[in-house]
């Protein structure tokens, strides 16, 4: 069993007690320093397997992914914010530190959404977990999706007040780009209405949540329908949820991506399973497994705090 005494674990622990000490995880000097040592730490390529951590361990695990999402989302916010206040905001969308990853990243999940999906352009995109700045929506809708509808789903009323404001004064995006302030638990057969699914790496923070609305969308998403995860893999997932395999009950495997660079998440991509009468009759069945996994060089990060301190300086400068 993996413990303290393991100088990986003891250093997130110790970066942890540091974080959970903070007044708050707004974006400033001391806040992006913590964090950049805790993404630095679990960057490297790792064994540890995060099942086989110990309970004190499992807990501040758990701890720390919440504090990762908190703090993510007041970046985003942050940045939404000082985008709003330009009259064209999508036309200062570089001013976000990690917008040039957006881009790579979504140039690499268009490849694989073209990929499975028979060069078939998909009608309606749905992204579950927007938050205020939905940058995958706007550069996919933007750069490789032109007449594709998105659909972006955020719990939260002030996220998507800010991230309609980035939109609304597109000729384009304002009438393909859609906001919706409901628990995706509450959608039910608006889903079968989405050629592909995105899930945000942070709805769901533990295994139970994120099971329970995988399932969900298992129940009412289109047969054939793509489910597009991010998860997260050794070390790094003590930042980011895990999706197993298994987790994907409903769902056939196609490809799972493990990032062995700069990039924190894992890209899970699968397909609703056809309803047959015997899926209709039973629960939802075990997954069936990829014949290969496929691992993603110099691929850039999503969402990555290094360097954030320097851009952040400038961004004050504004």
């Amino acid at each position: 069993m993996v413990c303290e005494k393991d100088p990986l674990v003891q250093k997130v622990c110790e970066l942890y007690e540091k974080i959970s000490s903070l007044d708050s995880l707004k974006p400033c000097k001391d806040v992006n320093k913590l964090f950049t040592q805790l993404v630095v730490t679990c960057m490297p390529p790792s064994p540890i397997d995060v099942t086989k951590l110990c309970k004190r361990i499992q807990k501040i695990r758990s701890k720390l992914i919440r504090l990762c999402g908190e703090a993510e989302g007041l970046l985003e916010s942050h940045f939404s914010t000082i985008l709003a206040s330009f009259e064209n905001p999508l036309h200062h969308l570089h001013i976000f530190p990690y917008y040039s990853n957006y881009l790579k990243l979504s140039q690499l999940e268009f490849n694989i959404l073209t990929k499975h999906c028979s060069n078939v352009v998909p009608r309606n995109v749905a992204f579950v977990g927007s938050g205020p700045l939905p940058l995958t929506s706007i550069v996919l809708a933007s750069f490789h999706l032109p007449t594709t509808s998105f659909h972006n789903y955020d719990i939260d009323p002030s996220a998507n007040s800010k991230a309609l404001r980035l939109v609304s004064s597109d000729p384009d995006l304002s009438q393909r780009m859609f906001i919706h302030t409901t628990d995706i638990m509450d959608v039910t057969n608006a889903l079968k209405d989405y050629d592909v699914v995105f899930l945000a790496a942070l709805v769901g923070m533990d295994k139970d949540e994120k099971v329970r609305v995988i399932d969900h969308l298992a129940k009412y998403m289109a047969p054939g329908a793509l489910l597009m995860l991010r998860s997260a893999h050794g070390a790094r997932a003590f930042l980011y949820p895990v999706v197993d395999p298994c987790d994907l009950r409903g769902f056939e495997v196609l490809s799972i991506f493990h990032p062995t660079d700069e990039v924190i998440n894992s890209v899970v991509i699968a397909r609703k399973s056809p309803l047959t009468k015997q899926s209709v009759e039973q629960p939802l069945g075990p997954t069936k497994l990829p014949n290969k996994f496929f691992d993603i060089e110099m691929f850039n990060p999503l969402i990555s705090h290094v360097n954030l301190m320097e851009e952040l300086d400038i961004e004050e400068k504004l």
